[in-house]
């Protein structure tokens, strides 16, 4: 698996063009935000309930009245729920658009108490957290609620014009100058993870991707009831190949090989390479004869793979199978399990190269040495 590799859903990589305030200490943090300031607003904008000559008499003022209680009502999802969908903020936006409308008719100078200014939060809102659409469709809502709001005070259309021109003009500029500076931040988080998690040669996870996964695939495993296999793949007489033709040559069979096995592994299956001429294949197995098959896939796509140049290796391949338990720490298990493919490793390095030896851990421990030879799969084995 590469850099395209979709991760369960209990992983922590995800790129989106929207971003939803969902779960995690700073996300639950943003929500509380949002719902903090929802209610500020209603208690600032009560305040003109009891100014005299703020609002209009009659029926705008129970309208008023009834806005500032909704302001209230629409923080209480979000502190109960501690997470807003892209739905439910967007919803929120365009209802704020409204509330500004309304706020805007119900007072009887606009200008003095209910500037376009209102309409800033819901347009920062916009551009912080919806997508490029979403944002769009605001800012048609910011210019229609802003002619609506200074409708009462232009006789002249021109003055009117400018005015909303001005209003939502400024409005949506910053908003989009926001969401594109948004956007420019979320491409640099995404680079910085690809340059820690993906090693810079094949374009396959690293060492510290596999630590990350750790925990998501041994809850999957237990939720499962599968088994967990780890493959060790070390490339046959790697250096002697570096050493007669040159690094480059070396790197290009690398990258070659990291194609093969690209395109070889299953979708849910982790491949990185962990150094030099060694990689690692993570995956969640129903018993020892499905990792078997799978890596003799692996075995096979390796010594079928050729550079440009016409360079060449073949792949021994170890495999260690546990099944994971209760009150176990998945990183420190997950090594130890990684440690046991290598054995296995070893062992098929001294049966002759260009197999698989299979290694069945029941549970974490150090192998015995009659463990290792378990299952050896050769080079003149059938592929899977």
């Amino acid at each position: 698996m590469t850099e395209r590799w979709v991760p369960d859903a209990d992983s922590d990589v995800k790129v989106s063009g929207a971003t939803a305030i969902s779960y995690g200490p700073e996300h639950r943090a943003a929500t509380f935000t949002l719902a903090a300031l929802l209610v500020l607003g209603a208690i600032m904008g009560t305040v003109n309930l009891f100014v005299a000559g703020v609002l209009r008499d009659g029926a705008p003022r129970g309208i008023y009245a009834a806005t500032m209680a909704l302001l209230v009502v629409m923080a209480v999802p979000l502190v109960v729920r501690q997470w807003a969908g892209h739905w439910q903020l967007f919803g929120l936006v365009l209802l704020g658009d409204l509330i500004y409308v309304v706020v805007a008719l119900c007072i009887q100078n606009p200008v003095r108490y209910a500037t376009p200014l209102m309409l800033l939060f819901p347009a920062f809102v916009a551009a912080c957290f919806l997508g490029p659409w979403q944002l769009g469709v605001n800012m048609v809502a910011t210019t229609v609620a802003c002619l609506v709001g200074l409708l009462p005070l232009h006789e002249d259309p021109l003055g009117l014009v400018i005015q909303v021109g001005v209003s939502a003009g400024t409005l949506n500029t910053g908003a989009l100058g926001v969401f594109v500076l948004r956007r420019r931040v979320q491409r640099l988080l995404v680079a910085t993870q690809n340059l820690t998690r993906l090693d810079p040669l094949t374009g396959l996870f690293n060492r510290r991707f596999l630590v990350e996964q750790a925990p998501s695939l041994w809850r999957q495993a237990r939720r499962d009831g599968t088994r967990l296999a780890a493959m060790v793949l070390d490339l046959d007489h790697f250096k002697r190949l570096n050493d007669a033709n040159g690094h480059a040559a070396g790197d290009a069979v690398l990258r070659a090989v990291a194609d093969s096995l690209a395109a070889a592994v299953r979708p849910s299956d982790i491949l990185a390479r962990t150094g030099g001429e060694e990689l690692v294949v993570l995956c969640l197995v129903g018993d020892q004869d499905d990792a078997i098959h799978l890596a003799e896939r692996l075995r096979f796509a390796v010594s079928g793979t050729r550079t440009a140049e016409g360079h060449a290796v073949t792949a021994s391949i170890g495999i260690a199978l546990a099944r994971p338990v209760d009150g176990e720490l998945p990183t420190d298990a997950l090594w130890r399990l990684v440690d046991h493919a290598d054995a296995a490793m070893y062992e098929a390095k001294r049966q002759g190269r260009d197999r698989v030896v299979a290694l069945s851990v029941p549970w974490a421990r150090a192998p015995l040495p009659d463990e290792l030879p378990a299952v050896t799969r050769s080079a003149s084995s059938d592929v899977a």
